[in-house]
Order: structure tokens, then C-alpha cells, then sequence
């Protein structure tokens, strides 16, 4: 969409992983719009810094929605990507986010347990049953970090990974993300973002077997610079 080799914000790398901080409107990788993912946009990042005749092997670990910004994991080899994903099946990929919800009572903080099923014809998930055909589990904790004016933060710790998990279980408490009109927001942010960020990332190097933590500067809107002073 509107990815440029200038502004891809690399938040590490080295021989055998890319971590980026995806912007909001940018796809992980290719899908129907025909859009140029992000993963195409590292590629060729790589081939002009490593100076590389053909063609970039370049994995894609996890994805983030696309009105979502945050940190995105690549690996750079097809045993990091091996590596990463059976950590991710493991649960051993631990995964924080930054929400800027409205601002309504809820618990200071609290683990949400829902099953969701996806509707692919309309791209959204809602909950319902245990016993409904396709239905996942899906688990999250948050907590209040911090109260502004007319909203607050909240930090979420993900259990599961399901299809728009934060955007539905948040809404299911009359909180919803800030410009998520697919899950109840009154207005859009003009950008087309959401006001939700893949913050934080812990996990153990592919290779290296180090622990490496990553934090995403949150992106440059005024709500957003209110949540991280």
C-alpha cells in the first residue's frame, strides 16, 4: 500500500531474524486486495543491504491485522522460521499489546474467557459457544495502565492468538478500541488505523537461544504519545 524502503522501521536484526514495526494500513503479506504486503517491502530491504542476486528468503512467523501496528517477527532462514513457529504453537512466544479503549467502568484488571468463531464472508469473529462448530478458545489478561480525558489504556497479555481475539473479547465488555468500527467504535481514526499496537515481544532466539524483548515505539498520534509519557 504504502510502504517505502525509508520508512520501515527496523526494530532488530540479524543473520537469522527481522523484527519490524509494522505501520497501521500496511498487510503482513500478500492477500486479495493485491495491496504490496509488508513481507515484499523487507525483501527487497534485504536484497539492497546485503547486496543479494535473486531472490530473498524471507518467512512469515505471525501476522497483525491490518488497521494494527506493532511489532511483526520475519525470519530469514527456513530454520528460524521452523524455530519461531514451533515456539509459537508452544506458547513460548509471550506477546503484549497497547489498547486505547473508551473510557467506561470496567475492573482494574481481569482474564477474559470466550469462544470465538470467525464469519469469513463478513472478515469478523464473535462469540459463542463451546459446543458451536468452529468455535476456538480464546484467553487474554489486561490491566488499566493508564486513565486519559476521554479514554484509557490498557496493556493485554495475549494466551491465545485467535482471529481479531482482543478486538472482540474488549468489546464484549462495552470497551472498544478506538476507531474499530467492525466492533462497535462510534467514529474511524481518519487514518483508517485502530488504536490498538503490538507493544511488546518475548522470546527465545531461534539460534542464539538468548531471550530477546522487543518494544514498539507507538506510532506518532497525539493519544498515542499521552499513553507512553
Amino acid at each position: 500500500m504504502h510502504s517505502t524502503k525509508q520508512n520501515l522501521q527496523v526494530l532488530f536484526e540479524d543473520n537469522h531474524i527481522i523484527v519490524i514495526n509494522k505501520r497501521s494500513g500496511d498487510i503482513t503479506q500478500g492477500d486479495k486486495t493485491g495491496d504490496k504486503p509488508l513481507s515484499d517491502v523487507v525483501k527487497e530491504y534485504i536484497k539492497d543491504k546485503e547486496n543479494k542476486p535473486g531472490n530473498v528468503y524471507l518467512g512469515v512467523v505471525h501476522r497483525l491485522d491490518r488497521p494494527t501496528s506493532g511489532i511483526v517477527i520475519f525470519a530469514k532462514t527456513s530454520k528460524a522460521l521452523e524455530r519461531l513457529n514451533k515456539a509459537l504453537r508452544d506458547k513460548k512466544i509471550h506477546k503484549t499489546y497497547w489498547a486505547v479503549v473508551n473510557k467506561i467502568d470496567i475492573l482494574a484488571k481481569q482474564t477474559l474467557s470466550h469462544h470465538l468463531v470467525k464469519n469469513p464472508k463478513n472478515n469478523k469473529s464473535i462469540i459463542c459457544k463451546a459446543t458451536t462448530q468452529g468455535a476456538k478458545h480464546a484467553i487474554l489478561h489486561y490491566h488499566i495502565v493508564k486513565k486519559l480525558d476521554n479514554f484509557q489504556l490498557l496493556e493485554i497479555e495475549l494466551e491465545t492468538g485467535r482471529h481479531h481475539q482482543i478486538r472482540v473479547q474488549l468489546s464484549s465488555l462495552g470497551c472498544t478500541i478506538k476507531g474499530d468500527l467492525k466492533y462497535g467504535a462510534k467514529r474511524s481514526n481518519k487514518d483508517g488505523s485502530i488504536h490498538l499496537h503490538a507493544r511488546r515481544i518475548e522470546f527465545i532466539h531461534p539460534v542464539k537461544k538468548e531471550l530477546v524483548t522487543i518494544i514498539a515505539p507507538v506510532p506518532d498520534d497525539a493519544i498515542w504519545k499521552a499513553c507512553e509519557a
